[in-house]
């Protein structure tokens, strides 16, 4: 069975509304992602660190508890697991504080198996990070051998936008790597201060990778392809919104769910996606990135995820 191996940053969100906590829940950008695929009944490994404190064993108990493998989370005890808070505003967008321990940043892992055809996801400013970047870097390198399919999340924070020229080698080894990248608009304003889709794409994207997918919250997608394939994706609006938190994050899960259910291997990608097959899985990624949007949770619902893994067991 083909499996998803995510590598990213665990934290426990503290979320408040009008100034007022109303939330913690276990948290990262691939973590939440991998918690989404992990419920829709998609076998995954996650690849992180964590402190050995109250935080650090809820967090691992979180991702064996959604079907996450979580052998691979390396566990520091002189480290506090970092947190985060985020605050929503009117329209339940989130501004973030980010508080991390970590007395210095490692990443001690034994390789996961990969085989052909698997999806690993990356990104956000663990797959820059100049400190653990040597055992990332060499991560992406073996899984790209092995012939999985590279899904690169560019999510960059602004809160690092004075590092850009520091992490931008990192940042095109990334684009090298990936077989499809996704960023927001936000992400790009904050890196190269270009928030137009075309220009990203054309000036920093294309010559490294071909398959390139803009977000902008709740305004229409951009994808660009080979092949000049240029397309708008509207995004439907939904009648209730509680946390747009992991909205971006279960992009991803539902993208990556949806090349699984529908067969698209790295022959398929290198080859060049269909116009109809893009549709299919961008459908996909709405649905999950949707689903999470109705709960101030960061990821799909269990009940979202049974129907999920029932349409999977459908196909085998």
């Amino acid at each position: 069975m083909r499996k998803v191996i995510g590598i990213g940053e665990t934290v426990l969100d503290i979320i408040f509304q009008d100034e007022q906590p109303v939330s913690a829940v276990p948290g990262g950008s691939t973590f939440n992602a991998m918690i989404s695929l992990g419920r829709s009944g998609v076998k995954c490994t996650f690849i992180s660190e964590t402190g050995n404190d109250r935080v650090g064993r809820r967090i691992m108990n979180f991702l064996e508890e959604n079907g996450v493998d979580a052998s691979y989370v390396s566990v520091y005890p002189e480290s506090k697991s970092p947190l985060s808070l985020a605050f929503l505003n009117a329209q339940s967008d989130a501004e973030y504080i980010f508080y991390k321990d970590h007395p210095n940043d490692r990443l001690d892992f034994s390789y996961p198996e990969v085989n052909a055809d698997d999806v690993v996801l990356f990104g956000s400013y663990y797959a820059l990070n100049p400190v653990i970047r040597p055992q990332v870097l060499a991560f992406l390198q073996y899984a790209h051998q092995r012939g999985a399919i590279l899904y690169y999340d560019v999510n960059f924070r602004a809160a690092h936008r004075h590092e850009v020229m520091k992490l931008t080698a990192n940042f095109l080894e990334n684009l090298e790597l990936a077989d499809i990248v996704r960023g927001s608009h936000e992400d790009f304003e904050a890196m190269f201060r270009m928030k137009d889709a075309d220009s990203v794409y054309r000036t920093q994207i294309s010559f490294y990778c071909k398959k390139f997918i803009c977000t902008r919250g709740a305004e229409p997608l951009e994808l660009r392809a080979e092949g000049g394939l240029k397309k708008k994706y509207e995004v439907k609006p939904l009648a209730e919104v509680a946390s747009t938190i992991g909205a971006g994050d279960n992009f991803n899960a539902g993208f990556i769910y949806g090349m699984i259910k529908h067969g698209v291997t790295r022959s398929t990608v290198e080859n060049g996606l269909s116009e109809e097959q893009w549709d299919a899985l961008i459908s996909s990624a709405q649905r999950f990135s949707a689903e999470c949007c109705k709960s101030i949770n960061n990821h799909v619902s269990k009940e979202f995820g049974l129907l999920m893994k029932e349409e999977l067991k459908d196909l085998h």
